[in-house]
Order: structure tokens, then C-alpha cells, then sequence
């Protein structure tokens, strides 16, 4: 337990001299937005994910074979997105990537904007109020596939960065691997235990996205939440601008 604190606090302020620097705190910032992401694609956007693109391609094989519920058109536009948005933080990781704190802070900027201009589209399209999500794009709407669109393009340029990143489980959307090594590693199994504070920590800042997402949907309106989403990302941007001094040794490329 006291190696799990230790970690974990580790994690959330950085020693001095440690190699990623203010990135994992940072990245955690990114994992909870994924979550609130998430909260409104599935619950307001007709059960599509944009971020977890491992559901999305299962939810694309459910729609395809008939379930009810699921939208085949909904799933292949969030998949083009995302691999869209994916491509363009390739590219930008690739002219970036000589100062790691640069690099996230200029696609936090980006990504920032689009999910900004995600929350004014829900904003302007209207409708729903409290608990009203149901009876706002889920299914169907004006609205649908330009968020879709939006948001989709932002997780993929949001999951090519913090790949090159390269910050040891903190990949800001995908559990299983974390999660499979917080149980696989433990001493319980023989193992060495390498991080579990940070992996927990993982593991918990998606639930607290996924919970203050849907909250925040089911009692209010998605644009809220999209809202929320831009101000946690606006943060990172201005933190990782303000935290990256140019000779940052924590900022050279893994």
C-alpha cells in the first residue's frame, strides 16, 4: 500500500529531475477528459464512441448484423475521424517532437479549439434541458455527425501525441493493457509491481470523466459537458505551455 501512495503521489507531483517532467499529471488531465468525451458520444451522440476506438469497431459489428440501437453510418464516421485526426498528429509529432512539452501543449491548442467548437454546435442546435440527452441527438439529428466529426478528430490527434509522448501507462484512453498490468505485475502474481499508483490513478481519472460526463448530460445539456471538456484541455494547453522551459531535459523525445 505504501508503494501504491508513493507512486501515486509521484504521479500527480512529479520530483524534480523526474524524466517526464509535469507530463504525467498532466496526461491524467487528458485521461479524464477522454472520459466526459466519451459520456457524450455514447450517451448523446447514438451509442458511438470517439475515443475508444476498440468499442466503436464491436459496436460497428453489432449495427452491421442488426442490433437495435446502433448506427452503422455513425460508427464509420467516427472511425474516418479519428484516423483522420490520428494522421494529422502524426504529422505534427513529426515536426514537433524535439521538445515534448511544446508538442502537447500545441495539440492540446488544436484540440482545444475543435472541441470548443463541438460545444457551440450542441449550444446552437438547442433542445433537451434537464435529463433531456435522450431527446437530443441520440439516434439521429442535425447535430450528430458534425460532433461526431469534431470530437473524433480531436481523440485522434489527442492518441497520436500521447503515443509519441511516450509516458509509461498513461496513454489518456486505453485501459486494458494498464489495467491487465496493475494485476499481471502485482506481487500477488510474482511480479515486480512497477507503477501501480499511476496506473490506479489512470484507471480512476477515466471514471471521474465518464461520471462528470454523464452527470453533467443526463442533468443538464451535452454541450455542458463539451464545454467542461474544452476548459480541462485549455488547462493542459496553458500548464505544458508555461511548465516547458526550451532546455527542459524532461522534454527530449523518448
Amino acid at each position: 500500500m505504501r508503494a501504491l501512495l508513493t507512486d501515486a503521489l509521484r504521479t500527480l507531483v512529479p520530483p524534480r529531475g523526474d524524466r517526464h517532467g509535469p507530463l504525467p499529471p498532466l496526461m491524467l488531465l487528458l485521461t479524464v477528459t477522454t472520459g466526459v468525451v466519451d459520456a457524450v458520444s455514447y450517451l448523446g451522440l447514438g451509442h458511438v464512441f470517439v475515443a475508444n476506438m476498440t468499442g466503436n469497431v464491436v459496436f460497428l459489428g453489432f449495427a452491421l448484423a442488426g442490433a437495435p440501437g446502433l448506427s452503422a453510418p455513425a460508427s464509420l464516421v467516427s472511425l474516418a475521424a479519428f484516423l483522420a485526426g490520428a494522421l494529422a498528429g502524426g504529422r505534427l509529432a513529426g515536426r514537433a517532437a524535439a521538445h515534448r512539452g511544446r508538442l502537447l501543449a500545441l495539440a492540446t491548442g488544436v484540440q482545444t479549439a475543435l472541441t470548443a467548437a463541438a460545444a457551440a454546435t450542441a449550444a446552437l442546435v438547442g433542445g433537451g434541458g434537464a435529463g433531456g440527452a435522450g431527446g437530443w441527438v441520440a439516434g439521429g439529428g442535425d447535430a450528430q455527425y458534425p460532433l461526431i466529426v469534431l470530437l473524433g478528430l480531436g481523440m485522434g490527434l489527442q492518441n497520436a501525441v500521447a503515443r509519441r509522448l511516450g509516458v509509461p501507462d498513461l496513454t489518456t484512453t486505453v485501459l486494458t493493457l494498464t489495467l491487465t498490468g496493475l494485476a499481471a505485475d502485482s506481487t500477488a502474481a510474482g511480479g515486480t509491481a512497477p507503477r501501480p499508483g499511476r496506473r490506479l490513478l489512470s484507471a480512476l481519472a477515466m471514471l471521474l470523466g465518464g461520471l462528470a460526463g454523464a452527470a453533467l448530460i443526463l442533468h443538464g445539456h451535452p454541450a455542458t459537458a463539451l464545454a467542461a471538456a474544452a476548459a480541462l484541455l485549455l488547462v493542459t494547453t496553458l500548464t505544458a505551455r508555461r511548465r516547458s522551459p526550451p532546455d527542459a531535459p524532461w522534454a527530449a523525445p523518448i
